[in-house]
């Protein structure tokens, strides 16, 4: 059985949206400052060696923009080479593969796709996806790349209504850039107290 593992660049206060072209978001590409070679690796290392993807359409438009013409590196062939599973009504429009689409039961879908043999599924971006599988305890881990800025305005990760659950921290990575990369597993629904 595979893990579905989430990845987020977020902001302190939450904000998940990097592209100026959505909504007239004022702050596009502020994760560019604080790339560096360490945060490189430490993202190639947290992907894996072998892994798939599962990405919402927009998230799987963005990256079939960028990443097929990316210079040759361990973060950019692991991903060009993961198969993409996308959620999307548009199957015959992928054209940056192998990728294949989910079927119209995007939740059941990914359950039967998690029972299968192969490597973990790495889901980025793609938020909407990412609160519908964690509504549906389908996501094993979440690592949350926190960046230390407040952008005070933008999508965020998790929006008003998102159901409660609770998580273990397993793993927690401070980079000299600020970054603090945070892994969580995912324990349940939110006991009372």
């Amino acid at each position: 059985m595979r893990k579905l593992k989430v990845f987020e660049h977020i902001s302190l206060d939450g904000v998940i949206q990097h592209s100026a072209d959505e909504g007239g978001f004022p702050y596009g590409e502020w994760t560019v400052p604080y790339r560096t070679l360490a945060g490189r690796e430490a993202m190639v290392a947290a992907y894996g060696g072998s892994y798939d993807l599962l990405l919402g359409r927009r998230t799987y438009d963005l990256w079939a923009g960028f990443w097929p013409t990316a210079p040759s590196s361990p973060l950019a062939d692991g991903i060009n080479a993961a198969t993409k599973y996308i959620a999307t009504n548009r199957a015959e429009s992928l054209t940056w593969g192998p990728a294949k689409a989910l079927g119209p039961d995007i939740v059941g879908d990914t359950g039967r796709l998690k029972a299968t043999d192969g490597p973990d599924l790495i889901l980025a971006g793609s938020s909407t996806l990412t609160s519908l599988l964690l509504q549906h305890g389908l996501v094993d881990e979440l690592m949350l790349i926190v960046y230390p800025v407040l952008l005070g305005i933008g999508k965020r990760l998790f929006a008003e209504g998102t159901l409660p659950r609770a998580f273990k921290l397993t793993k927690s990575q401070a980079l000299p850039s600020g970054i603090v990369i945070n892994s969580y597993q995912s324990d349940g629904r939110l006991g009372r107290a």
